[in-house]
């Protein structure tokens, strides 16, 4: 990594590790360049906008997650089905190994704060929660294909569904500070994963 792409990397690190804590509206560029180590100038020559760093920072914050996600689903170690539930029990085991369970969901608080006002944020974080929603369709057609779901399951609704319950539930725990709602989610997704 050049100086440049380290510096620009340093800058959304820090800035996205501000956002996390504090929202879109709680984060001022000065504190994300004092976090990045860099004077106050480097932040406008690599983001048009703190609207534009927000963007960014999204990319930066899901793309290797995203990695992860589609490298756990195309395994090929186990079923279809077992892949999808073999991921989310390790997520729902994460979480059961903190102290104190918590979740910082980038695109749900950037989203509350942001997607109203801001059609780029919204379009980002849309593109984002799209490819994880084919990622996990593309693994249930698989299970359906080999006989684990029912065969007349619409793999690409089904994967919103699950998207959608997982962040639910995500909320939940945060909101309970317990590992419950997470327990409950995997309990009902080894029953909706049936054929």
């Amino acid at each position: 990594m050049n100086a440049i792409q380290d510096k620009r990397a340093r800058i959304l690190a820090a800035g996205t590790e501000v956002m996390l804590r504090k929202g879109y509206n709680g984060t001022g560029v000065q504190e994300i360049t004092q976090g990045a180590g860099v004077p106050k100038g480097s932040f406008y020559h690599y983001f048009e906008s703190k609207e534009d760093f927000a963007i960014q920072a999204l990319h930066y914050y899901y793309t290797p997650r995203l990695e992860r996600f589609a490298s756990a689903l195309q395994s090929e170690d186990a079923s279809p089905r077992e892949r999808v539930l073999r991921f989310y029990r390790d997520l729902v085991g994460y979480f059961a190994n903190q102290e104190q369970p918590t979740h910082q969901c980038f695109i749900g608080s950037l989203c509350h704060e942001k997607a109203d006002e801001s059609q780029p944020i919204g379009y980002a974080a849309s593109a984002i929660l799209k490819r994880s929603g084919e990622l996990l369709a593309e693994c249930l057609e698989q299970a359906r294909q080999c006989g684990e779901l029912n065969p007349e399951q619409d793999c690409v609704a089904l994967a919103s569904f699950i998207g959608a319950a997982w962040e639910g539930a995500l909320l939940r725990m945060k909101i309970d500070r317990q590992i419950a709602p997470l327990r409950v989610f995997i309990a009902q997704l080894e029953r909706l994963l049936q054929p």
